[in-house]
């Protein structure tokens, strides 16, 4: 049985976006670690409204006080992405590809866990959760477990005292295996948000839609959060 004397007194950040991955990531960082400051990144997103209002359900169903919403909407004026750049829609599920889909943002990833890195110097904390998954590494490079590795390396070099590690608990998951363990630990699934196009309901069709839907059936549980359309993707 867990004992919650057995949580470290370490404190984490937790990025979180209001997606299910970094909802599942935020309850096992709450079963690790009595303390936590959770952060959120706006960058302009299309969903952006939708994410935020996750993120703030999510720090209330944990009972975190310790919150930080910071704009990097920077990342919206580089563009190059689907998810940013109004001119460039986004896409459906197309099946598995090796490609690169429209969908990344450039060295997103790093932007975010900089942020991250630098309040963590500025709190005290030592610990930097992300539910970053490998399963999305062939269309995100900033996904792969490779990636942070070197992320780590780079963050011991340049940080005062050298002692944050970003920990990826999720990195060798496959959705439907995230799907159970966010019942497991009673994570709220309906505070999460993963469609790309649409704040009111989850189009569907969309990749991020259909990897979520899918890990949803192969899991064998329904989705608590409203859609669209609700094509099988369990083949």
């Amino acid at each position: 049985m867990y004992v919650m004397n057995d949580k470290s007194d370490e404190l984490a950040v937790v990025l979180v976006s209001g997606g299910m991955d970094s909802l599942v990531c935020s309850a096992i960082a709450h079963r690790k670690h009595k303390r936590l400051a959770l952060l959120h990144l706006n960058y302009g997103q299309k969903t952006e409204d939708k994410e935020l209002d996750c993120f703030e359900k999510i720090a209330k169903h944990y009972n975190v006080e310790q919150t930080k919403v910071i704009d990097v909407s920077f990342l919206k004026q580089i563009g190059g992405s689907s998810l940013t750049d109004q001119s460039i829609e986004v896409k459906q599920y197309k099946g598995e590809s090796e490609e690169i889909p429209d969908s990344y943002v450039p060295f997103r990833n790093t932007h975010l866990v900089s942020m991250a890195v630098s309040w963590a110097e500025v709190i005290g904390a030592t610990k930097i959760y992300i539910g970053a998954v490998a399963e999305d590494s062939s269309g995100y490079p900033d996904c792969r477990p490779s990636y942070y590795k070197a992320l780590n390396a780079l963050i011991k070099e340049g940080t005062k005292d050298g002692n944050i590690e970003v920990i990826t608990p999720l990195i060798h998951f496959k959705k439907e295996e995230i799907v159970l363990k966010a019942i497991e630990l009673k994570a709220p699934l309906e505070n999460s948000w993963s469609c790309y196009g649409s704040s009111e309901k989850a189009c569907g069709v969309c990749d991020s839609c259909a990897l979520r839907l899918r890990g949803f059936q192969k899991a064998g549980v329904e989705d608590p959060i409203e859609y669209d359309q609700r094509p099988n993707y369990n083949y």
